[in-house]
Protein backbone atom coordinates (compact mmCIF):
# COMPACT_ATOMS: atom_id res chain seq x y z
CA UNK A 1 0.00 0.00 0.00
CA UNK A 2 1.49 3.47 -1.02
CA UNK A 3 2.08 6.20 1.73
CA UNK A 4 -0.78 8.01 0.07
CA UNK A 5 -3.32 5.49 -0.01
CA UNK A 6 -2.20 4.69 4.15
CA UNK A 7 -2.86 8.93 4.34
CA UNK A 8 -6.42 8.49 2.54
CA UNK A 9 -7.63 5.70 5.16
CA UNK A 10 -6.01 7.51 7.76
CA UNK A 11 -7.68 11.12 7.41
CA UNK A 12 -10.92 11.39 7.20
CA UNK A 13 -13.19 12.47 4.15
CA UNK A 14 -14.60 15.88 6.02
CA UNK A 15 -10.87 16.66 6.34
CA UNK A 16 -9.56 16.08 2.88
CA UNK A 17 -10.27 18.40 0.22
CA UNK A 18 -11.24 16.54 -3.55
CA UNK A 19 -9.48 17.86 -6.48
CA UNK A 20 -11.49 19.16 -9.11
CA UNK A 21 -10.85 19.95 -13.04
CA UNK A 22 -10.69 22.94 -14.44
CA UNK A 23 -12.19 24.02 -18.44
CA UNK A 24 -8.99 22.48 -19.92
CA UNK A 25 -9.68 18.62 -17.91
CA UNK A 26 -6.54 19.37 -15.57
CA UNK A 27 -6.71 18.50 -12.01
CA UNK A 28 -7.01 21.29 -9.72
CA UNK A 29 -7.84 22.27 -6.33
CA UNK A 30 -9.24 25.25 -4.88
CA UNK A 31 -8.00 26.30 -1.20
CA UNK A 32 -10.47 28.66 1.17
CA UNK A 33 -9.23 30.28 4.19
CA UNK A 34 -11.90 28.53 6.99
CA UNK A 35 -12.13 32.15 8.71
CA UNK A 36 -12.90 33.74 5.49
CA UNK A 37 -14.78 32.50 3.05
CA UNK A 38 -13.98 34.72 0.29
CA UNK A 39 -9.78 34.03 0.35
CA UNK A 40 -9.71 31.42 -1.89
CA UNK A 41 -6.91 30.00 -3.75
CA UNK A 42 -6.61 27.88 -6.73
CA UNK A 43 -3.69 25.58 -7.45
CA UNK A 44 -3.80 23.91 -11.18
CA UNK A 45 -1.50 21.10 -12.37
CA UNK A 46 -1.84 18.59 -9.73
CA UNK A 47 -1.25 15.36 -10.19
CA UNK A 48 -3.78 12.14 -10.16
CA UNK A 49 -1.53 11.02 -6.93
CA UNK A 50 -2.02 13.93 -4.69
CA UNK A 51 -3.95 14.46 -0.76
CA UNK A 52 -5.14 17.78 0.06
CA UNK A 53 -5.91 17.96 3.86
CA UNK A 54 -7.23 20.87 5.42
CA UNK A 55 -5.48 20.49 8.92
CA UNK A 56 -6.51 24.09 10.42
CA UNK A 57 -10.37 22.93 10.61
CA UNK A 58 -10.11 19.62 12.17
CA UNK A 59 -7.18 18.74 14.61
CA UNK A 60 -7.99 21.01 17.80
CA UNK A 61 -5.10 20.99 20.44
CA UNK A 62 -6.56 24.03 22.87
CA UNK A 63 -8.31 21.18 25.42
CA UNK A 64 -5.00 19.69 25.62
CA UNK A 65 -1.63 22.25 25.28
CA UNK A 66 -1.34 25.92 26.37
CA UNK A 67 -0.94 28.77 23.63
CA UNK A 68 2.44 30.01 25.50
CA UNK A 69 4.64 29.37 22.31
CA UNK A 70 2.01 29.36 19.97
CA UNK A 71 2.22 25.46 19.99
CA UNK A 72 -1.50 25.19 19.17
CA UNK A 73 -1.40 26.81 15.78
CA UNK A 74 -1.66 24.89 12.30
CA UNK A 75 -1.06 26.11 8.55
CA UNK A 76 -4.51 25.90 6.56
CA UNK A 77 -3.72 23.13 4.15
CA UNK A 78 -1.33 20.48 3.86
CA UNK A 79 -0.77 18.63 -0.19
CA UNK A 80 1.01 16.01 -0.34
CA UNK A 81 1.76 14.70 -3.67
CA UNK A 82 3.52 12.29 -5.80
CA UNK A 83 4.20 14.22 -9.38
CA UNK A 84 6.06 11.55 -11.30
CA UNK A 85 9.08 13.74 -10.86
CA UNK A 86 9.16 14.11 -7.00
CA UNK A 87 7.05 13.36 -4.08
CA UNK A 88 6.12 16.57 -1.57
CA UNK A 89 4.66 17.68 1.08
CA UNK A 90 3.57 21.55 1.02
CA UNK A 91 2.85 23.39 3.58
CA UNK A 92 0.33 25.91 2.86
CA UNK A 93 -1.00 29.07 4.91
CA UNK A 94 -2.83 31.43 3.26
CA UNK A 95 -4.51 34.96 4.66
CA UNK A 96 -6.94 37.66 3.25
CA UNK A 97 -4.52 40.05 4.16
CA UNK A 98 -1.08 40.22 5.68
CA UNK A 99 0.22 38.50 8.36
CA UNK A 100 3.21 39.03 10.69
CA UNK A 101 5.97 36.40 9.60
CA UNK A 102 6.85 34.87 13.35
CA UNK A 103 3.00 34.08 13.22
CA UNK A 104 2.91 32.09 9.82
CA UNK A 105 6.15 30.45 10.86
CA UNK A 106 4.28 29.24 14.06
CA UNK A 107 1.53 27.91 11.44
CA UNK A 108 3.49 26.42 8.53
CA UNK A 109 5.42 24.62 12.15
CA UNK A 110 2.57 23.19 13.80
CA UNK A 111 1.38 21.96 9.99
CA UNK A 112 4.56 19.67 9.84
CA UNK A 113 3.97 18.41 13.70
CA UNK A 114 0.39 17.41 12.53
CA UNK A 115 2.44 14.88 9.52
CA UNK A 116 5.18 14.05 12.30
CA UNK A 117 2.01 12.68 14.31
CA UNK A 118 1.16 10.97 11.01
CA UNK A 119 4.26 9.36 10.40
CA UNK A 120 4.27 8.03 14.14
CA UNK A 121 0.86 6.46 13.72
CA UNK A 122 2.17 4.79 10.29
CA UNK A 123 5.40 3.94 11.96
CA UNK A 124 3.79 2.23 14.84
CA UNK A 125 3.70 -1.79 14.47
CA UNK A 126 0.17 -1.56 15.80
CA UNK A 127 -0.97 0.70 13.43
CA UNK A 128 0.40 0.62 9.99
CA UNK A 129 3.86 -0.52 10.40
CA UNK A 130 5.36 1.22 7.93
CA UNK A 131 8.63 2.14 8.91
CA UNK A 132 9.93 4.78 6.07
CA UNK A 133 6.52 6.28 5.58
CA UNK A 134 6.52 9.57 3.80
CA UNK A 135 10.73 8.99 3.47
CA UNK A 136 10.80 9.84 0.44
CA UNK A 137 9.09 13.26 0.71
CA UNK A 138 10.42 16.72 0.74
CA UNK A 139 9.09 19.77 1.65
CA UNK A 140 8.19 22.60 1.09
CA UNK A 141 6.23 25.43 2.63
CA UNK A 142 4.08 28.41 1.39
CA UNK A 143 2.76 31.81 2.62
CA UNK A 144 0.03 33.29 0.25
CA UNK A 145 -1.46 36.82 1.12
CA UNK A 146 -4.01 39.03 0.25
CA UNK A 147 -6.35 35.87 -1.50
CA UNK A 148 -9.50 37.94 -1.02
CA UNK A 149 -11.64 38.04 -4.21
CA UNK A 150 -13.00 41.40 -2.61
CA UNK A 151 -9.54 43.38 -3.28
CA UNK A 152 -8.94 44.16 -6.91
CA UNK A 153 -6.38 41.71 -8.74
CA UNK A 154 -3.09 42.70 -9.58
CA UNK A 155 -0.48 40.22 -10.77
CA UNK A 156 0.93 37.69 -8.64
CA UNK A 157 3.90 39.13 -6.97
CA UNK A 158 6.66 36.57 -6.58
CA UNK A 159 9.93 37.65 -4.79
CA UNK A 160 12.68 36.07 -6.17
CA UNK A 161 13.55 32.76 -5.48
CA UNK A 162 16.56 32.68 -3.07
CA UNK A 163 16.92 29.04 -2.34
CA UNK A 164 14.76 25.90 -1.50
CA UNK A 165 12.05 27.29 0.96
CA UNK A 166 12.25 23.39 2.68
CA UNK A 167 11.76 24.71 6.47
CA UNK A 168 9.23 27.32 7.50
CA UNK A 169 11.57 30.25 7.85
CA UNK A 170 12.88 30.29 4.30
CA UNK A 171 9.05 30.23 3.49
CA UNK A 172 7.61 30.91 -0.04
CA UNK A 173 5.87 34.34 -0.02
CA UNK A 174 3.77 35.01 -2.85
CA UNK A 175 0.97 38.08 -2.90
CA UNK A 176 -2.36 38.50 -4.16
CA UNK A 177 -2.57 35.36 -6.34
CA UNK A 178 -5.53 34.57 -8.76
CA UNK A 179 -4.10 30.93 -10.03
CA UNK A 180 -0.99 29.46 -9.31
CA UNK A 181 0.42 25.77 -10.50
CA UNK A 182 1.99 22.92 -7.87
CA UNK A 183 5.13 23.67 -9.68
CA UNK A 184 5.65 27.18 -8.59
CA UNK A 185 4.79 25.81 -5.15
CA UNK A 186 7.77 22.91 -5.14
CA UNK A 187 9.99 25.15 -6.96
CA UNK A 188 13.17 23.98 -7.27
CA UNK A 189 15.09 20.25 -6.61
CA UNK A 190 17.64 20.33 -4.20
Amino acid sequence: MSDLDILRRMIRDKAQIPLAEDDYGNSIVTLKEPQCPDSIVTISMMPEDAIVISVDDFWSLEGMFTHEKGQCKRADFVIIADTGAQKVIVYIEIKRTRELEATVIQQLTGARCFIAYCREIAQAPAFWNQQDFLGEYVERFVYIGHTSRSIDKRPTRIRPDTGVHDHPEAMLKLTAPNYLSLKRLIGKKR
